[in-house]
């Protein structure tokens, strides 16, 4: 019985990689439609994103059949409760990406107001971060689950930078106002993935810990 339990666990663990991988690859791929100005790319991306929410829904199914039938405790109760809520972190950073792709089919024909430069490097900061932050609740990693989210401060220093040069735009000229709210809104979206990814790193000191502490990544010492 044990050993059945051992193996739904572990297949939960890798169908949660799945879910993380899709989502990685819709938010880096989001960004470089909006880029290249893909519109067929960005519609791909839209759609994948029912994919996204149905291996979720199969996630947290798998789960509460396990939950039923193996009435886990402790450690094992904890994991489940941590699969189910970052399965829906999952899916809501896969509404991100989405709405990165609404961004440039929305667009249409208007071009972009400037060359994307840092929205590409918070993507790929982001998309990063959630990755290792997956394998370290995957491995039960704790230690590794605290120093992630303290380079969340990298990504809202992108979100800054960008919003500052959006700004001058619009200062420089009213009318670019539509486009610049275009951009800073996928701004926006990438700020949040890495608030998520923080999230999953707090559920992960919780299944190894058993406590539930908000993580905040300006207690590091070097702020201090």
């Amino acid at each position: 019985m044990r050993k059945t339990f051992e193996t739904e666990i572990q297949q939960l663990k890798d169908d949660m990689l799945l879910l993380g991988s899709m989502v990685e690859h819709s938010i880096l791929h989001s960004v470089e439609a909006l880029k290249k100005r893909d519109l067929e790319a960005s519609r791909r991306i839209y759609a994948m994103d029912s994919q996204v929410n149905a291996k979720r829904f199969a996630i947290e199914e798998q789960v509460m059949i396990a939950i039923a039938t193996q009435q886990p405790m402790a450690h094992d109760l904890r994991l489940l409760a941590s699969i189910l809520e970052v399965s829906g972190e999952l899916e809501r950073m896969g509404d991100y990406a989405k709405g990165i792709a609404a961004v440039n089919i929305r667009m249409g024909e208007q071009p972009l107001l400037k060359p994307l430069i840092d929205i590409p490097r918070m993507a790929q900061k982001g998309a990063d971060m959630l990755h290792r932050a997956l394998t370290a609740f995957v491995n039960e990693d704790a230690e590794a689950a605290r120093l992630i989210p303290q380079e969340d401060d990298e990504v809202d220093e992108l979100y800054t930078q960008v919003y500052r040069e959006l700004m001058t735009f619009v200062m420089a000229d009213a009318k670019s106002i539509e486009r610049a709210n275009w951009l800073l809104w996928v701004a926006h979206n990438l700020e949040r993935v890495a608030d998520r990814v923080t999230n999953i790193c707090e559920r992960t000191i919780f299944i190894v810990t058993g406590e539930i502490k908000e993580i905040d990544s300006s207690d590091d010492e070097s702020k201090k």
